[in-house]
């Protein structure tokens, strides 16, 4: 299908829209309400599309696609606003939000989730069969849009990334197609969308595996800050030690509801109190006194982990002393999460897909920009924590890189999808 350069206006686009057999809903300027659709989750996306188009089907997706492509206009999909960080100026916003089928198949232990689904609506569902899927810290978050940039929760050290749970996906190519992609049909399609994103068409639906996870022993835990370079070389050696069930992260924070400053460990255990209160003694041992919160034997969907703004983000391979020092003398008192990562994560299986940085024992985030050169930097980014998209190519190595480079130019050669964390052709 040619690409011509129309000058469209929103009216145009309507018309068009209309032929193609779009049946869900059109929002335009000045109506009351495009500016609650156009709005995302980041205060700074301040997007201004010529119209917003709900979706409510596949063939609604089709018929954006077929008429950006004929009017030569962009689209950007948007679900939930999690992972919107580019405008849609000039383009169609298109909000697969309508879109929330779920469906558990708990004998063959999947879901089926339509584009619009959250992680919330698949945690209640698969809860009643004793099920968990490898959600992330929040409930609201878009399932596809997580899954699709990596995914990373607090069951990935035992089962890995949530984009190596993917067993197939429906998608709507560049060229208005429906194809469906597993490890048989369109495997190169289906390999670079577990971890490349969206750039190679729209997923409409999607399938991944769920695991016997009912109950895990969680929470959050206060101690002073004190002990903070104290916590934390401790934390390194003993991070070496422990089983893939237990999930960990130290945050120099705030006790909530407060100004004191304090440090938090985040702990996801999927197994009994008893084993973690063992695995965990070495830890706490150097904590000192607890100042506040406390770990609960819960059900998985009810395990509330939260998460920190990830306004730097970097990976490391090893914590040194000198990088101890260096974060726990930071000035202004930000908010530091280190979060170990390895186990599965590090070992997924043949044919994974190109989530990137497998290897990083830690993951740094920080919730404010910090001045060039006051920590090392290594270049690597993670997707679903990308705050500047033009930065996409670095979430991933070389050689995944270049082969994600090489199914763009298969499945969308024009770059017509290029609203997201771009991988250019």
């Amino acid at each position: 299908m040619s690409t011509q350069v129309v000058v469209a206006t929103g009216r145009d686009l309507v018309a068009g829209l209309l032929g193609a057999g779009f049946n869900g809903d059109v929002r335009l300027p000045g109506e009351a309400e495009y500016d609650v659709q156009r709005r995302a989750i980041v205060p700074s996306v301040d997007s201004r599309p010529v119209l917003v188009a709900e979706a409510y089907s596949r063939s609604d997706v089709q018929a954006v696609v077929r008429v950006g492509r004929e009017y030569g206009v962009p689209v950007a999909v948007q679900a939930t606003g999690h992972g919107t960080k580019l405008p849609a100026d000039g383009g169609i916003l298109l909000k697969t939000t309508p879109m929330t089928a779920v469906f558990v198949d708990p004998e063959r232990r999947v879901a089926k989730v339509a584009p619009g689904a959250r992680w919330g609506a698949v945690l209640d569902a698969a809860r009643q069969f004793g099920l968990a899927p490898l959600s992330g810290s929040s409930r609201d978050v878009g399932v596809t849009g997580y899954t699709l940039g990596g995914g990373v929760g607090w069951l990935a050290r035992k089962y890995g990334f949530a984009a190596d749970s993917v067993i197939r996906a429906e998608v709507v190519t560049a060229d208005g197609r429906v194809v469906t992609a597993t490890a048989e049909q369109h495997p190169d399609l289906f390999w670079a969308i577990r971890g490349g994103t969206g750039n190679f068409g729209i997923v409409t639906s999607l399938e991944f595996r769920l695991y016997p996870v009912r109950q895990v022993h969680a929470g959050i835990v206060y101690y002073g800050i004190d002990r903070a370079a104290e916590i934390l070389r401790r934390y390194r050696d003993w991070t070496a030690t422990i089983p893939n069930e237990l999930s960990t992260a130290v945050v120099l924070t705030r006790i909530p509801g407060t100004e004191q400053r304090a440090v938090a460990i985040k702990v996801l255990y999927a197994g009994t109190r008893e084993l973690a209160d063992h695995l965990l003694k070495p830890l706490f041992a150097v904590a000192g006194p607890r100042l506040a919160g406390e770990l609960t034997t819960i059900e998985y969907a009810d395990a509330a982990m939260g998460g920190t703004p990830a306004r730097h983000l970097d990976f490391l391979d090893e914590l040194t002393d000198d990088v101890i020092d260096l974060l726990t003398s930071i000035e202004d008192e930000p908010t530091i999460e280190l979060r170990h990562w390895s186990g599965a994560m590090a070992h997924p299986g043949p044919g994974a897909g190109p989530v990137g940085h497998r290897q990083a024992q830690f993951s740094l985030i920080i919730d404010r920009e910090l001045p060039a050169g006051l920590l090392p930097d290594s270049g690597r980014t993670f997707v679903n924590f990308l705050g500047d998209h033009g930065r996409a190519e670095t979430s991933y190595s070389p050689a995944d890189l270049q082969r994600l480079r090489a199914v763009k130019r298969a499945y969308d050669p024009t770059n017509f999808f290029h609203l997201n964390a771009n991988i250019r052709p």
